[in-house]
């Protein structure tokens, strides 16, 4: 089995790409991005920037896509020392499936496990242009919107050191140790009022996931793609142009498949996809401003082989393929 490390996950450039979930149409058939870097640029999120002032807290803001983040009195420090004055709160938002693919994500677990996501965010808050202590000492409150009942895990995005994430162009993702949460166990959160709310005691990435159909015999998956113009994308789109994913029938799964497997051709890590689940297998590639789209509903069945042919199609006619896929 093709297994990575927790800590060696490689995730989008914040910065380049963006992750919140603001998703325009910008009408007519006329493609206006060249590359699939660009695509992702323009659909997928972008920073969402509030200022609160530090001195009189307890605060809460709510952001675009509905999360709620309140910072208590003495959350936030820098060097130790309680921060004054105005500061900016920078966040990110995923919670949508068409937000994890506009961005060129997923939600592979480094293990080779698909993840059911709850929603993934990131939070940076900037007293005079310079970050925060991202361990803090009193927690901040989250509260992200359940579109489910039950309960969510915690995990925290770390560099390779360890160490949680920054908005910066080396940025590294991975689902590490989870922090402690009330609930389901040490680690997780029940949804509340349609809520999973918790305390969190860092800033940076935090995940709230579930594994997939966890229990499920588990097959591997190999996709070839046909009328392919370009080379296939790496883990978290590093490079290439034409990506795979697995998107799961009634629950938020986007697994990228994206081990080379032969001449466009990739598979699923080894015998982690689960047997049984339903899905939509989709492929989209955006190359020298031209855009092709391929999808089919599937079963997993054990030792599957599967041949998507790309049509060449519109920006428009591939963005409202993928948001379509959040009512999948």
């Amino acid at each position: 089995m093709k297994s990575l490390n927790l800590t060696s996950a490689l995730f989008i450039v914040l910065i380049a790409l963006g992750i919140a979930c603001k998703k325009e149409n910008h009408g007519g058939d006329k493609n206006t991005t060249k590359s699939a870097k660009e695509f992702t640029a323009k659909y997928g999120a972008q920073k969402q920037v509030k200022e609160i002032n530090a001195s009189a807290l307890p605060q809460t803001i709510t952001f675009l896509d509905g999360t709620k983040i309140t910072f208590p009195v003495g959350s936030l420090t820098k060097g130790g020392v309680p921060v004054t004055g105005t500061v900016r709160v920078e966040v990110y938002e995923v919670l949508k499936r068409s937000g994890i693919i506009f961005s060129g994500a997923n939600t592979n677990h480094s293990s080779g496990a698909p993840l059911s996501s709850d929603g993934f965010i990131f939070i940076d808050v900037k007293s005079n242009g310079v970050s925060v202590d991202q361990n803090l000492i009193v927690p901040v409150q989250i509260a992200i919107p359940a579109k489910r009942d039950g309960s969510t895990q915690l995990w925290v995005g770390v560099d390779q050191e360890g160490k949680p994430l920054v908005a910066d162009e080396d940025n590294k993702m991975a689902w590490a140790d989870p922090r402690k949460g009330d609930g389901a166990g040490p680690n997780g959160v029940v949804a509340v009022q349609n809520a999973f709310t918790f305390n969190f005691g860092t800033l940076g990435w935090i995940n709230c996931d579930v594994f997939y159909n966890y229990t499920n015999p588990k097959t591997t998956v190999r996709v070839e793609v046909l009328n392919n113009p370009g080379s296939m994308a790496s883990f978290f789109s590093y490079t290439g142009e034409t990506y795979v994913y697995f998107c799961a029938k009634g629950s938020n799964v986007v697994a990228q498949l994206y081990t080379p497997d032969g001449p466009s051709k990739v598979k699923s890590y080894d015998n982690m996809m689960p047997i049984g689940s339903e899905g939509r297998m989709i492929s989209f590639s955006i190359k020298d401003g031209k855009f092709y789209y391929a999808a089919q509903d599937i079963t997993i069945s054990a030792n599957q082989n599967i041949t998507l042919t790309l049509a060449e199609t519109t920006e428009d006619a591939i963005q409202t393929a993928i948001n379509s896929l959040n009512n999948y």
